[in-house]
């Protein structure tokens, strides 16, 4: 593993009950990158991204993902901070089924301005954004999967979260859900990923079945 000197101070790493960072595992691992005080601190890969044909015409796979299977319904949220320097530099979170089902949401830079990004891939890329006023230290990003829906969040706090897009996720499937940054146009930029936790909720349809059936299992 390479030793990474970051410039980013962009907040102070806080110590919260984040998830085992170093029981995860890559898909496209960068050349370098480190966990420090239940941090991802990552350079991310030039040339990289994840998108699937519609649009542009074209198809890449190859963007850095360092995740950890989970079934079943979750929430999962992180705090991202990144020193993003051309277009389309972004960092977040990632929920994947394979290839040509995912979803990816975070921050991206296109055209000097900052935006809350999500990509929902079905065979075929979408992409919708909200465009900031002004650039941003970090952001929260936050989704919770409930049956065959997922449902993204932004912060600015972790108090108050606004919803940016509720997207289709097919159910009773396993997920690699995890941090996610891409440099679709440049030479690579600088990401910390802070925080990250996965907390299970109990299945949807076993709680309506239990309300019905108090006699239990």
């Amino acid at each position: 593993m390479k030793k990474i000197i970051f410039a980013l101070s962009l907040f102070s790493v806080q110590h919260v009950g984040a998830q085992t960072l170093e029981k995860m595992q890559w898909f496209n691992e960068p050349e370098q990158w480190k966990i420090e005080n239940n941090s991802l601190l990552m350079s991310v890969t030039p040339h990289c991204d994840y998108w699937r044909i519609s649009h542009y015409g074209f198809t890449v796979d190859d963007a850095p993902f360092y995740y950890a299977t989970y079934g079943g319904e979750f929430e999962v949220k992180v705090r991202v901070a990144g020193d993003y320097k051309t277009r389309f530099d972004q960092a977040g979170l990632m929920l994947r089924i394979d290839h040509e089902n995912y979803i990816k949401a975070g921050v991206e830079f296109v055209d000097g301005k900052y935006n809350l990004s999500t990509v929902v891939t079905h065979h075929t890329s979408d992409w919708s954004v909200i465009t900031l006023d002004e650039a941003v230290p970090y952001v929260w990003i936050k989704a919770v999967r409930r049956l065959d829906a997922v449902e993204i969040f932004y912060s600015f706090d972790d108090k108050t979260y606004v919803m940016m897009r509720n997207a289709w996720l097919k159910d009773n499937t396993p997920v690699q859900v995890g941090l996610m940054a891409a440099c679709p146009d440049g030479d690579g930029f600088n990401v910390v990923f802070d925080s990250f936790k996965v907390k299970h909720l109990p299945d949807q349809r076993r709680l309506e079945w239990l309300k019905k059936d108090a006699g239990g299992e």
